[in-house]
Parts: C-alpha cells; structure tokens; sequence
C-alpha cells in the first residue's frame, strides 16, 4: 500500500490543479502528432490532436501529453524544423481548448522550450536530462516540472532495480546542479525502453522498491510491445494487457500512469486505488 509519508514532498500544482501524491492515481493521455507512432494512433492534423485531447478530458484525464518525434525502437529522427512544425501549433491549440495541464514529449531543447513558450506545463524528457543536461536548466528557469525518465538503450545491464537507481541517481545529479528541486522531478522507469520482456515485467513486479526514493513514479506501459509479446497481440488488441499492467503499477506504486486509451485505464485506476491506497 502506499503512504503519503514516503513522499518527499506533498505534490505539485499544475495549471492550478493539485497533483497530491498518494492521494490518488493520475491518468496522463497521449496525443501522438507523429503518424508513424508505434501504437497506431498517430496523428497528423491539429485540428485531430484537439478532439483526441478534449476526448480525453471528457473520459476522465489528468494530464495531456503531446509528442511529434517517435520513439519505438529503431525510429529515425527528424530535424528540429521538423519536429517544431508537428509539435508547436498542437500544443497552442491543446492548451487552448482544454482545460488541463499539458506536458511536452520531447528531448531536444528548442522543442521543449519552444513548447514552455506555447503555453506547455510540465517536461518529459526520455533521456531523463542525460542526452542534454540544459534541459534541467530550462526546466528550473521556468519554473516547472519534470518527467524523466530512465532510458536503458544502449546501456550495458546489470540488474533491473539496480540499473534504475543508477541512472536515476545520475539524473537527480543533473537536475540539482542545475538548481531543479527535487519536489519538481517525477521518475519514469522506462517501460519498454532498452529492457528485455522480462526485464520490463521484472520492473513492474519489482516496482516498490523504488518508493524510497520519495519520488512520485510515473509508468508508460500502454500498447507496448512487451504486452503484444506475451499476448501474441498486435497494438490496436492490448487494452486488456495494459489494464493488468495499469493495475500492477498502481499496487506497487505508481502515481501518475500514461495511457493511449483513457476511458478504460481511468476506470482501471479508480477500481485499484479503491483497494491499494491507504489515504483517499
């Protein structure tokens, strides 16, 4: 079960709302402006990211999550100019219509920033400030949040937990010479990202031994490939896998899980919170 009191800090206040760490799982919707996603939800016209964000908000989201550049394994990436033209007229025109915090998927500074400037609340960053330590800089000049998450490709493995630690630890370096506060950072495991299928089931299992880094946990297992691993299932046919992967993260941790599909996972979420969490 999880207690407050492992927390190192209460919560965070995004665009006036308040994310109380404990209290209650949080459900992050992905808006994808990049048509070769892997998840087959890509979008390539504002006009569509607007509706899938204000649908989210109807199903019960708390955050909206926009990202232009793809990130499934082997994945090419795409100029600046490129990734500014798909991600920044989203972000206007999500922020605009939808009354909720929305965070910008992106690992490049000028995206990001970019992004802060068109009305973005909150960073994340998949190279957890490791692949550009001014990211952290920007994140603490502004005054906002981080998600950053532990990226294992590339990296020699040791072992699950131990890894995570490691690279987490490399990264809270960064954000603190960078003049970050930790209250302002929230940790991503990385589901999906370098790790084998059993090493990201492992993960999940092994998930709470994390909570004694007072951090809220943020999970992305949503559609991925492990899911279609185990279940001999292509993307569009992993809801139910991600539902059971959800409701995992949640009793062993996590705080803020993200999602493709809204609807579901926020029933998912309130149906574990009901029985794992010791404060409502």
């Amino acid at each position: 079960m999880v207690e407050v009191s492992q927390y190192a800090s209460a919560g965070i206040t995004l665009r006036g709302r308040r994310f109380d760490w404990g209290a209650r799982t949080y459900v992050m919707g992905i808006v994808n402006v990049s048509p070769e996603s892997f998840s087959g939800d890509g979008l390539s016209e504002v006009a569509d990211a607007v509706a899938q964000a204000r649908r989210m908000a109807d199903e019960g989201a708390d955050i909206i999550d926009v990202g232009g550049q793809s990130t499934r394994p082997g994945f090419e990436e795409m100029s600046i100019e490129e990734e500014l033209a798909r991600v920044i007229p989203a972000v206007r025109a999500v922020v605009e219509a939808v009354d909720l915090p929305v965070s910008i998927d992106a690992y490049r500074r000028p995206v990001a920033e970019a992004a802060l400037d068109a009305g973005a609340h909150l960073l994340n960053d998949i190279h957890g400030f490791r692949n550009d330590a001014s990211l952290a800089a920007l994140a603490a000049s502004r005054g906002v949040p981080a998600v950053v998450m532990h990226n294992q490709r590339g990296r020699d493995f040791h072992d699950t937990i131990g890894d995570l630690r490691a690279g987490f630890e490399a990264t809270l370096a960064i954000a603190r010479d960078a003049g970050l506060a930790r209250e302002q950072v929230i940790l991503d495991p990385g589901f999906g990202f370098g790790w084998s299928v059993a090493q990201n089931l492992e993960m999940l299992r092994r998930l709470g031994e994390l909570r004694d880094l007072g951090l809220p946990l943020l999970v992305g297992t949503s559609r991925k490939s492990t899911i279609g691993a185990v279940l001999e299932a292509p993307e569009g046919e992993r809801a139910w896998g991600t539902a059971a992967t959800v409701a995992i993260a949640i009793a062993n941790g996590a705080d803020i899980v993200r999602v493709h599909d809204v609807a579901q996972m926020v029933q998912v979420a309130r149906m574990t919170d009901a029985i794992v969490r010791t404060q409502r």
